[in-house]
């Protein structure tokens, strides 16, 4: 794969939350090799992933859904590697997929650019 490094990869720390109405969860996950941007979605049964937002690795700009939630943040911890989907309050209609994916950063042939079209999934549930 020309311009794409076969070790971008971004996988969820944890598979399934659990936790109480009211508290703030974070929902992280870890990724190597570069990335352009990182991105989250939601699901809820019988529908579509939803666009939540996007932060850019090299210069921390953020892309939200339109309208914002203003209950999520994204936070990007460049030294480790990690991308974090903040929610405060969180409120039985915020259980759903939470899917992470990244945009790896292409220097050669820009087709390469969706090859992670499965993003890993993180389940939460209040």
């Amino acid at each position: 794969m020309a311009g794409a490094s076969s070790e971008d990869a971004i996988l969820p720390t944890t598979k399934t939350v659990h936790d109480v109405e009211g508290s703030n969860v974070t929902l992280s996950c870890n990724y190597t090799g570069s990335a352009y941007s990182l991105h989250w979605y939601r699901q809820y049964p019988r529908s579509k992933p939803e666009f939540l937002m996007f932060i850019i690795e090299s210069s921390n700009y953020i892309n939200e859904a339109d309208p914002p939630n203003p209950h999520l943040s994204v936070k990007l911890d460049k030294e480790n590697k990690r991308v974090d989907l903040e929610l405060s309050s969180a409120v039985v209609t915020d259980s759903a997929l939470y899917y992470c994916a990244l945009q790896p950063t292409v220097t050669g042939n820009p087709y390469t650019l969706y090859k992670n079209l499965t993003p890993p999934e993180t389940r939460l549930q209040c």
